[in-house]
């Protein structure tokens, strides 16, 4: 088995993913409560004891509540930059296992080739990953790649570049521009924060930069974080209908506010 990839969570409520590779488990972001973060790993056939370590993109509640579990879960190691570390330890009750990393470096854990890299929103210093694991001439356990972009304005040339070389996407497609500016529910400076280069990923961001990196090799991609109240499903799939069918090799997940997805088998 080179990968399984799940998305647990994904939404303005709590953002997650399952990796499990031959050898490890690990969390990216962990967006929920301890007690619900237990409920989706059991329903995934595993437990907080079997998670090796947590991988956070910043510091947001949506993203990053699930660490003041991990008090009762010692075993688990945190990985996170320095700026998001700091703010992160603020506001819990203990102190977990800190593994700091600079944010554009590329390290090992376990049997997980970790690449880091700036993306740009409103928090300290937030970052993407990239996860890969497996040899490119092992027939048995290849090596396969997983994108993980969630909580970003727009998509950096640093960032583009590496799109091209994975297997799987997950990215956010947070709003439909015209969704957004029909909601009464929002004020306008938080209208332009969420559209804003710092905010989120609207669904036409997410076409315009798929369609200029399109690669044969994606697998899979995952469009993640989708409003409640200013995206829909029947939205992105508009937005997206070009480059889907552009795209026949690839499957596509929609994530529905609050859900997530069954496991990607990546053999």
């Amino acid at each position: 088995m080179a990968m399984r990839f799940r998305i647990l969570g994904s939404g303005s409520a709590g953002n997650a993913a399952l990796l499990e590779t031959g050898s490890t488990r690990i969390l990216i972001d962990a967006g929920f409560s301890g007690r619900k973060l237990r409920q989706m790993l059991h329903e995934s056939g595993t437990s907080m004891d079997e998670i090796a370590a947590i991988f956070l993109t910043h510091e947001h509640g949506d993203h990053a509540a699930g660490v003041e579990a991990l008090k009762k879960h010692p075993h688990v190691t945190v990985f996170a930059n320095a700026a998001t570390a700091r703010a992160v330890q603020t506001k819990l009750s203990h102190r977990p296992t800190w593994q700091v990393f600079e944010t554009g470096s590329r390290f090992q854990f376990r049997d997980l080739e970790v690449d880091t890299f700036a993306v740009p929103h409103d928090a300290q210093e937030p970052v993407g990953f990239t996860f890969a694991s497996g040899r490119p001439d092992d027939l048995i356990a290849p090596r396969r790649t997983i994108a993980w972009l969630t909580d970003l304005g727009h998509i950096p040339q640093h960032v583009r570049r590496r799109l091209p070389e994975v297997d799987v996407i997950a990215i956010e497609s947070n709003h439909c521009p015209h969704l957004l500016e029909a909601d009464i529910r929002r004020p306008w400076s938080t209208k332009q924060r969420i559209s804003g280069r710092h905010g989120h990923l609207s669904n036409e961001g997410v076409r315009e930069v798929l369609s200029a990196v399109a690669s044969p090799r994606w697998r899979h991609i995952c469009l993640t974080h989708l409003s409640k109240d200013c995206n829909s499903i029947d939205a992105v799939h508009t937005a997206l209908t070009e480059l889907r069918a552009s795209l026949a090799g690839c499957q596509f997940s929609i994530v529905p506010p609050g859900e997530g997805t069954p496991f990607l088998e990546l053999i």
